[in-house]
């Protein structure tokens, strides 16, 4: 494998979400991620069929039973040769499983122990189930999304899962990764969508605090409130956004619209933010997206369609940056961001769970025998988002 990070070796606890999207990053960029899945056989299977989870591509899969003494001893070896450790579960199942930080730091006391859970790893909701438009409620940002009047919606499942959570995990990673090279010592990353979307956040807290942002929905600068910032339904049904926060920007959008901006309300008060938004809806709704699309290229006006999924696939500016590669007789997104000397690849795609169990063993120097089911041990308990994929 070449890249970045080529020889560095990442042993992942199958989960969903924000960890194995993480360890697919990681992977993108040439580290060795081996996947540990629940052997074939045992009766369990992905939720997603495995082609299609794409937070699995660039992946080895290695069948464990971590319910028995072999299946943990076998992952001890691995971690014991392994740069980082990726777990995604509820506090105390690792530990509960004979593979909590002390243990495997003691293994290999340079490891990167990598933690992702929703809430943290203490505090009264740490062993509550949650998913991302939980964490979002819970730090404020889920209350400030979406029209006046009307419940938050659910902005898919980017903002904690990936934003808050894989982003920050991925950092975390690599931080502690320059630490151990230069150092010898290893460390724990404790990792909460909580607190990635707290820090998310640190723009809006501020504006809060100077008096700049309303506690109300739909009644700020980014937030649909302002007429220069948001969407507008065009004849054919579609839609089109327009972002011109920037005077100058706004000047072009306003032109373009045809309109003079010395005869338009002072959009800086307030006030005149729903008049603006009127006119700006009937004038938008006079052509059709495609024709607004044609009439606002080059004029530094901060708009663009919105595209479906399918429509974003063959989009120009989509071709010509090579944002999607074919892997597997599937479009994936291309691996981000662009390295000019060391750039990500799509390697493989995603592995079935265990396909790759013997060349693993090989290649890491720990004995096949290891991997076979053995006496069971305790149970664990469930993932930090009550994942059905993990192991309980």
């Amino acid at each position: 494998m070449t890249g970045p990070l080529a020889g560095v070796k990442i042993v992942e606890l199958a989960g969903q979400g924000p960890a194995p999207f993480a360890g697919a990053l990681l992977a993108d960029f040439g580290a060795d991620v081996v996947l540990v899945d629940r052997p074939p056989g045992s009766g369990w299977a992905p939720q997603v069929p495995r082609k299609y989870d794409f937070y699995m591509r660039n992946k080895h899969s290695l069948g464990l039973d971590l319910k028995a003494e072999r299946g943990v001893a076998t992952a001890k070896a691995l971690i014991g040769k392994a740069d980082v450790l990726i777990e995604g579960y509820r506090p105390g199942v690792m530990e509960r499983l004979g593979l909590g930080p002390a243990e495997c730091l003691a293994l290999n006391p340079r490891l990167v122990y990598a933690r992702m859970t929703g809430w943290g790893q203490e505090g009264p909701m740490a062993q509550e189930a949650g998913h991302d438009i939980n964490y979002l409620a819970l730090t404020g940002a889920l209350h400030a999304i979406g029209p006046a009047g009307t419940p938050p919606p659910p902005p898919l499942n980017l903002v904690a899962d990936l934003g808050g959570g894989a982003m920050f995990l991925v950092a975390g990673i690599l931080m502690a990764l320059i630490e151990a090279r230069a150092t010898g010592r290893g460390q724990m990353v404790d990792c909460a969508m909580l607190d990635g979307v707290a820090q998310l956040m640190s723009a809006f807290q501020a504006f809060r605090q100077q008096g700049s942002w309303s506690e109300n929905r739909q009644d700020n600068i980014v937030d649909g409130g302002a007429p220069h910032y948001g969407t507008y339904a065009t004849s054919d049904g579609l839609y089109i956004s327009v972002g011109a926060i920037e005077p100058q920007f706004y000047v072009n959008l306003v032109k373009a619209l045809g309109l003079d901006p010395a005869q338009l309300p002072d959009r800086d008060d307030r006030r005149n933010w729903p008049l603006l938004r009127q006119r700006f809806e009937k004038i938008f709704a006079t052509r059709t997206r495609a024709e607004w699309d044609e009439l606002m290229k080059g004029r530094d006006a901060c708009f663009a369609p919105v595209l479906s999924i399918d429509e974003a696939w063959d989009h120009p500016q989509m071709q010509a940056r090579r944002t999607f590669g074919q892997m597997g007789g599937l479009r994936y997104p291309a691996p981000a961001p662009r390295l000019s000397g060391t750039p990500g690849r799509l390697r493989n795609p995603p592995p079935e769970p265990g396909a790759d169990t013997a060349a693993v063993l090989a290649d890491w120097g720990v004995a096949a025998s290891a991997a076979q089911p053995g006496h069971p041990v305790r149970s664990a308990g469930r993932s930090a988002a009550g994942s059905s994929r993990t192991w309980k």
